[in-house]
């Protein structure tokens, strides 16, 4: 019995696989008396199993078995030595949590043990927003003593992100840069002595290369700050080298391609040229003994990633012709460089353009196995489910990785250190989890699901040794928070390790839930309903649908605060609806595919009949309904002005209006491409009827229309477009916003908050009937 469930068990922790395997050594495989993993550490002998948690434990041994480099007789050494160093760490960390911090800088107070619950008094406004702080980048140092990440916080007019370490012994956090300069990707020396990022800042003596993008180093101590490249026109990326001796890095310098015109392109060199000119990209290695640095490679095309292997021996491109985004569709492609004989292999692309059902995928997040032998890369596509693939370049052939439940991969992904196990994000069912891995002997091993205890998963990463494990998660009472441990225990035994913001706890938080209706087709359809705090059944609420965008995309069952409106309107007394409609990402690959071919068709019968359940259900009252969504979401918005009235407000944020106009100015036209199942002079009618512009002289709902002035993906003669047919032409109420200097999102204080409250004041204008000026008589009361 052991065997089938070998294959199928569904607790396999893969991820964990670099610290437990040296409890499993190869040369045990005829020994009937072994010790097997046990989740709170530790190790017993193995017997027959029982039960089914015996059967699991057996059949993860199984699989450790297949991976496991160690040698038996450094099985007793091990544990013994583990033991050893288990207890010096506990004396370590008691002797730490009674010193003080001799820096001037007071690291942040540890998150709370357990505790008495604060009572949440605090009804949400949304200049909190600005309060929160959000952290991304965790890495973990060599030996786990430290997590270094980078932490995103609103000051003055916009965000700024600085750099942060955390003692995962005392859990003690210390902000380590305070300058406007955004520190970016942190990453460890191989001693654990610094901590390397990209900043923009500058030196106190003038040097013209700072200023812009190098890369720089700190103690974790935040002591001595240096800057240690100094390319004159800034770096695009960097990298260490394994053992810590080289920095390698990219820059771009201008290109023009030869040709019959390469002379009057290089003569009016100042035009802006649609195509020829490029900003080509180099690689650069910096020696950190000698401070010499070397080209190591001067490329005629864009580079848009690049990573070095863990053998220093080759690099893993992702190259286009240019550097504009649209290239990026189809036209790019992995190369791989030898170092030392400066040879560039590209490897069969015909796996993910030849044989995908669209030629049109982007690639994105090389990564290289421990070995040096196998680079994964994800392909991801407007409406088909984005692949894994495994190019093997010993063998010279790829495959496409097996999914486990048709999860949608979201990213990041990662190799774990020293074994051949491969970890990604993917979301399912509007949360998003870990799934990993392993490649043995010419195979890929079952994918296996790894359950956080219905926390998201956003990140992942491991120490240098393999010992520890961090993940950044999110969950339905806080916003983001580290999570660390030994990797080789249960994921429900890491311990939080950060309160990146403890002001959530007194906050009063509105009930989240997935909720399920039939669509028109009799197709099942999920999406997330807020309500407000202590909200009880019984009197419908003024309901808000939000679209996310994509659509290719979906939204997600976790806490949430945005100027989109999720967590605002609830605390406002507002119910609010996000449907996951046809060609969401989570519910398999059939629904994601089912929107090709039916924009304004599915996904709008999905909504309505969502709205229509609400209703039907006693949360949402019929004569109190506004929508809003913003990009594919705005594009929504637009489509159900032309279908339905019961609306009595909208929201249109950076939305499409017509397809055809979108194919011919968008900064991706892929997108129209695969949903409209070709060009448009292929497809003409589909994109007429895909289109809001068609139907527009039906709308009559009060609409407002919001965009960024200098938006590439949805350009502002959509939203122009828009407001025109509407005000000037249809007479129905309406009001165009233009947010200068802004791009497909908002970025800046000011033009979030202008948004939010131009979305509350026009639906409590129109939907609650609030006019300023107006008072309701007071109604008198029976005695």
């Amino acid at each position: 019995m052991a065997v089938p469930c070998l294959l199928l068990m569904p607790c396999l922790r893969l991820h964990l696989l670099p610290s437990y395997v040296r409890f499993f050594p190869r040369s045990s495989l005829n020994d009937r008396r072994l010790p097997y993993f046990h989740p709170i550490g530790g190790s017993k002998t193995m017997h027959k199993p029982t039960t089914l948690s015996g059967i699991i434990a057996q059949s993860l041994l199984l699989i450790t078995f297949l991976l496991s480099p160690h040698a038996d007789a450094q099985t007793k050494k091990t544990q013994k030595a583990e033991k050893s160093a288990s207890q010096k760490t506990s004396k370590t960390q008691k002797s730490a949590a009674q010193t003080p911090p001799t820096k001037a800088k007071k690291p942040t107070p540890a998150p709370n043990k357990k505790t008495k619950k604060q009572r949440r008094t605090h009804t949400i406004q949304f200049k909190d927003y600005f309060s929160l702080g959000y952290a991304f980048g965790g890495v973990v140092s060599p030996k786990g003593k430290h997590v270094a990440y980078t932490e995103s916080r609103w000051q003055g007019a916009s965000r700024n992100i600085d750099l942060w370490v955390v003692n995962t012994a005392t859990r003690r956090r210390q902000r380590l840069t305070f300058s406007k300069a955004a520190d970016l990707r942190p990453q460890w020396s191989a001693d654990g002595r610094w901590i390397y990022f990209m900043s923009r800042r500058k030196a106190k003596k003038s040097d013209p290369a700072l200023g812009k993008r190098q890369v720089w180093r700190i103690r974790p101590d935040g002591g001595r700050l240096m800057a240690v490249t100094r390319a004159p026109k800034g770096i695009h990326a960097y990298q260490l080298s394994k053992d810590g001796r080289y920095v390698y890095y990219k820059t771009a310098a201008k290109h023009v391609q030869k040709g019959p015109f390469q002379g009057l392109r290089k003569q009016f060199s100042k035009l802006r040229y649609a195509h020829g000119t490029l900003r080509a990209g180099r690689i650069w290695r910096l020696d950190l003994e000698s401070w010499r640095t070397k080209l190591i490679l001067k490329s005629t095309r864009a580079i848009n990633e690049f990573q070095l292997s863990p053998n220093g021996q080759k690099l893993a491109l992702l190259t286009a012709p240019d550097n504009k985004l649209i290239s990026n569709e189809g036209w790019s492609r992995l190369d791989i460089y030898d170092i030392k004989s400066q040879k560039m292999y590209t490897p069969d692309a015909s796996l993910w353009r030849k044989k995908a059902p669209s030629p049109y995928g982007w690639l994105e997040h090389p990564r290289w196995s421990p070995d040096s032998n196998i680079v994964s890369l994800h392909v991801g596509y407007d409406g088909y489910p984005p692949e894994v693939y495994f190019v093997l370049l010993k063998e010279k052939r790829s495959f496409k990785l097996k999914r486990k439940e048709e999860e949608h991969y979201e990213g990041p992904s990662k190799w774990a250190p020293h074994v051949p196990a491969f970890c990604y994000v993917g979301a399912h069912k509007a949360r998003k989890h870990l799934y990993c891995t392993g490649y043995r002997r010419g195979k890929q091993m079952p994918v296996e699901k790894v359950d956080f205890s219905g926390r998201n998963v956003q990140d992942f990463a491991y120490s240098g040794d393999g010992k520890k494990f961090l993940v950044l998660a999110d969950g339905q009472d806080f916003l983001i928070d580290f999570f660390f441990g030994p990797a080789f225990v249960s994921p429900k035994a890491l311990k939080r390790l950060t309160r990146i913001n403890p002001q959530i706890d007194t906050w009063k938080l509105p009930t989240i839930k997935k909720i399920q209706w039939k669509s028109k087709d009799g197709s099942i359809v999920e999406g997330i309903l807020e309500l407000p705090p202590g909200y009880k059944p019984g009197k419908p609420l003024p309901l808000v649908v939000i679209l996310h965008g994509g659509p290719t995309w979906s939204v997600k069952q976790r806490f949430r605060f945005s100027y989109a409106g999720r967590t605002i309107f609830a605390s406002k007394g507002w119910a609010t609806l996000s449907p996951n409609y046809r060609g969401s990402t989570g519910y398999g690959d059939t629904f994601l595919t089912q929107l090709i071919g039916h924009k304004n068709d599915r996904d709008i019968d999905d909504i309505l009949t969502g709205v229509q359940a609400m209703i039907k259900l006693g949360i949402a009252d019929p004569k109190k309904l506004a929508m809003m969504g913003w990009s594919n979401g705005g594009y929504l918005v637009n489509c159900l002005i032309t279908k339905t009235n019961i609306f009595k407000a909208a929201s249109s944020g950076a939305g499409v209006f017509d397809l055809s106009m979108q194919w011919m100015i968008e900064d991706t036209p892929g997108h129209v491409i695969n949903f409209n199942k070709g060009l448009p002079w292929q497809r003409s009618q589909q994109l007429q009827k895909a289109s809001p512009l068609y139907g527009i002289h039906k709308a009559k709902t009060p609409t407002l229309i919001h965009v960024g002035q200098k938006d590439p993906r949805v350009p502002v003669a959509h939203s122009q477009g828009l407001y025109r047919s509407l005000y000037k032409y249809l007479k129905v109420p309406s009001q165009l916003l233009i947010y200068p200097g802004a791009y497909h999102g908002l970025s800046k204080r000011s033009h979030r908050l202008a948004k939010i409250k131009w979305d509350i004041r026009w639906f409590e204008y129109y939907v609650l009937g609030k006019h300023k000026g107006s008072k309701k008589k007071p109604s008198k009361k029976k005695k």
